[in-house]
């Protein structure tokens, strides 16, 4: 019998550790595959929005880090410390090129729409594009024009466009299968093994290869 092994992940797309736990999380996943052929993995994707009350057009990106870290010193070491750590895990961020620190929620309504009626590779494409989309291109992920843009690219119709409007009732952020009962997540990305073992943080591939292979041991050991 096939095994499976489903695991969760709370992110949000303005975080770049999580951008560099995904593609960790990649490399992990075909490591894995090769290892373990005979289970079956599923990866699903959660909002966790960090700056819910920002502005609904989002606020300048240079100036907000400026007022959070306090200087333009303490705002160079902080994007070198992330940049060293994309360019282990093959990102080259481009943090000139953004302008805007957007509100995430229409994006997050959008991923939402994918989750539902994309396929998990379509759904998974569009995770991705939105995130190359702020780090690499800039491209402003508050703005819904953009986002509609970047959601026809990825295979969605003009459907999903009901769900980028946050004055509708559509495009709850919360996911059905989880219901309300989401599990404490102390940062992001948090990774969620078959709700039983979490990780917090950008972990390193090997890190969350092993907490993959002990889920499939767990469930070996209980038959």
């Amino acid at each position: 019998m096939e095994q499976a092994l489903k695991i969760d992940v709370f992110f949000d797309l303005i975080c770049p550790w999580c951008l560099i736990g995904k593609r960790n999380l990649a490399v992990a996943l075909e490591r894995f595959a090769l290892l373990h052929s005979e289970v079956d993995v599923s990866v699903k994707w959660h909002s966790h929005r960090l700056l819910p009350d920002l502005p609904r057009e989002g606020v300048p990106y240079e100036a907000f880090y400026l007022a959070r870290l306090g200087s333009p010193e303490a705002v160079a070491m902080r994007r070198e410390q992330v940049r060293r750590a994309g360019d282990a895990a093959g990102i080259s961020f481009a943090f000139d090129r953004i302008q805007m620190m957007p509100n995430t929620q229409a994006a997050h309504r959008l991923i939402n729409f994918g989750q539902r009626f994309g396929t998990p590779k379509q759904h998974e494409r569009l995770v991705e594009r939105l995130f190359v989309g702020y780090f690499l291109l800039g491209e402003n992920i508050g703005d819904t024009a953009t986002l509609a843009r970047i959601a026809l690219e990825c295979g969605f119709t003009g459907a999903s466009k009901a769900y980028l409007d946050v004055s509708t009732e559509h495009g709850s952020l919360a996911n059905p299968e989880w219901g309300y009962e989401i599990p404490p997540v102390s940062g992001v990305p948090y990774f969620v093994f078959d709700r039983r073992q979490a990780l917090s943080g950008a972990q390193q591939p090997k890190t969350l290869l092993t907490a993959m292979q002990t889920m499939v041991g767990v469930e070996r050991s209980a038959r």
